[in-house]
């Protein structure tokens, strides 16, 4: 039986779907390239469940890996996020125009007197 490839964008958002691996890529954002044992010091988690995360997020294309000598230093790729935020803009467009409306609904209300 042939194993069918998972779509890039599935892996994408199955990444993005847990909060440990969003918590990494908040870090690499915020703190800049890091080793493993810098991010494995912000979680209560053995450094092997740690990997996995960063696997997850490297097969999503979301970080990057290089070798300094025994270090494995990660670097946030922020591009693919580009494509989420394509999918997401037409939510935003559909909340923001239900906020509209409910501004105005509200702006013809008559105010409560106290």
């Amino acid at each position: 039986m042939a194993r069918t490839e998972v779509p890039v964008q599935d892996r994408l958002f199955a990444a993005l779907a847990n909060g440990t691996r969003r918590e990494v890529l908040a870090l690499l954002r915020e703190q800049g390239p890091q080793p493993v044992q810098a991010l494995a010091d912000h979680f209560d988690m053995r450094r092997p469940s740690l990997s996995e995360h960063l696997k997850v997020l490297r097969e999503a294309g979301l970080v990057s890996e290089e070798r300094h000598g025994r270090q494995r230093i990660y670097r946030l790729e922020a591009a693919p996020l580009a494509e989420v935020q394509d999918w997401l803009h037409p939510y935003e467009r559909f909340w923001r125009e239900k906020l509209k409306g409910l501004g105005d609904l509200l702006d013809r209300m008559p105010d409560d007197e106290a």
